[in-house]
């Protein structure tokens, strides 16, 4: 017999929307958080090939761009209490779709055997030149909030 599915509920006094900054990177110089939990989801912001000083890493390789993307969501993911399994979805963004399968392979390694949802769009352009972008939402776990 299916067992019904677990509703997390809201302490009373429990913000809505939590705003996490991750002390890892540069604080964000927009109008944005890295990461933004409500009702037990966490919305990650775009990350893009930017060390934790802010400084681009654009001009290296498309697979050092992705680690250092995967590093940023990682950092995200940490600081917000969470960890890769966590997540639900992931969307990538990238300015050369003949980057696709070196992404996936770099994405495998780093994902292991979680599947999340996953969507990988082409873009004309992104911020700093970059060759990549992702962004994520992970599920927070009341234990997590």
């Amino acid at each position: 017999m299916r067992q019904p599915p677990t509703v997390n509920v809201m302490q009373p006094n429990e913000p809505v929307i939590k705003q996490i900054n991750a002390d890892a990177l540069m604080p964000p110089r927009g109008k944005y958080s890295h990461v933004v939990i409500a009702h037990g989801t966490a919305y990650i912001s775009g990350q893009l090939p930017v060390d934790g000083e802010g400084n681009p890493v654009t001009s290296e390789s498309f697979a050092v761009q992705a680690r250092q993307t995967l590093s940023n969501l990682d950092a995200c993911l940490t600081t917000a209490g969470l960890q890769r399994t966590d997540l639900v979805q992931v969307r990538v963004y990238l300015t050369d779709l003949g980057n696709w399968k070196a992404f996936d392979e770099i994405y495998g390694e780093w994902i292991g055997s979680h599947r999340p949802a996953r969507a990988v769009a082409g873009v004309s352009a992104l911020n700093h030149a970059a060759g990549l972008e992702m962004e994520a939402t992970a599920v927070v776990s009341v234990a997590t909030r």
